[in-house]
């Protein structure tokens, strides 16, 4: 099997791919705000995220776009409170966002930009235009994490216009992928892979991959009624699953990140990570 129905860019490592993904972001983001006057956007979390992040905070790209009109959501989370280090809300919050009050203790896991601290100005983005996992108002409820799934799901519904299928659609969502084929947090052979599953799935804590949290993720089905995805995959520990993603057989139920290999998805890869693709196949 070749690559097909996606593009893929092969650049030469994780600040490239960051930049890279900073431009077609604020492009699409703009594009949306031009044609409804907002845009919606699902973070991602990990390394990708930190480097892009990294990037976003730059004052040319914080000038690039209204942010003040962009709505921010959230593909996936650890079931932790927002303070923990492994959040990926925190970490925006931290990294990305001038929103102190919300993200607890300052410098986990900042590495070297931290917002909070006041070492660079965050994002202009509206508070009340921040949707977060409602990880930590839930955790004294019965159920916290059906709860804050199916609360967020709702929110998505009654808030995100309509795209194919009428799912819920973000203008752009960005993903990364983990070393076992996962997108989301949807891993392999998870239920959350079906084709009636919610739209947002508490997920209980994977035992082969790390952290061993349980997981909040979006349903996979979203990736086919966003506007724009952006896959940023870095380093070569993920040479040998970007290559079975790619260019081998199509199983999603053993790599769901097969389901971002589509016509409106972009896939952006350093030099270590599409190792061992054929490099003819890649649009570089």
């Amino acid at each position: 099997m070749s690559v097909v129905e996606t593009e893929v860019v092969v650049l030469e490592g994780p600040p490239e791919v960051a930049r890279e993904a900073a431009r077609r972001l604020v492009a699409a983001l703009d594009r949306a705000i031009g044609g409804r006057g907002e845009a919606q956007v699902a973070l991602t979390g990990g390394s990708s995220a930190l480097e892009l992040y990294r990037e976003l905070v730059e004052p040319a790209w914080r000038r690039a776009v209204a942010w003040e009109k962009v709505h921010l959501w959230w593909g996936d989370e650890r079931f932790v409170p927002v303070d923990h280090p492994d959040s990926n809300i925190g970490l925006a919050y931290r990294m990305l966002l001038a929103m102190p009050a919300r993200s607890g203790a300052s410098g986990d896991g900042a590495q070297g930009v931290d917002v909070t601290a006041g070492d660079v100005p965050g994002l202009p983005i509206r508070a009340e235009n921040v949707h977060p996992f409602e990880v930590d108002e839930a955790l004294s409820e019965s159920d916290p994490g059906d709860l804050v799934a199916q609360r967020y799901a709702e929110e998505m519904a009654s808030t995100l216009p309509r795209g194919r299928g009428g799912l819920p659609a973000f203008d752009v969502m960005l993903l990364g992928v983990g070393e076992d084929g996962h997108i989301l947090s949807v891993f392999p052979d998870s239920e959350a892979l079906g084709a009636d599953g919610p739209l947002a799935a508490f997920v209980a804590a994977p035992r082969h991959i790390e952290p061993r949290h349980p997981r909040i993720t979006l349903n996979p089905r979203l990736i086919k009624a966003a506007g724009t995805v952006i896959v940023m995959v870095t380093g070569e520990d993920k040479a040998e699953v970007v290559a079975e993603v790619l260019v081998g057989r199509r199983d999603p139920h053993r790599l769901p990140a097969q389901l971002a290999v589509r016509a409106n998805a972009v896939w952006l890869l350093d030099q270590a990570a599409a190792a061992r693709l054929d490099q003819a196949t890649a649009k570089t």
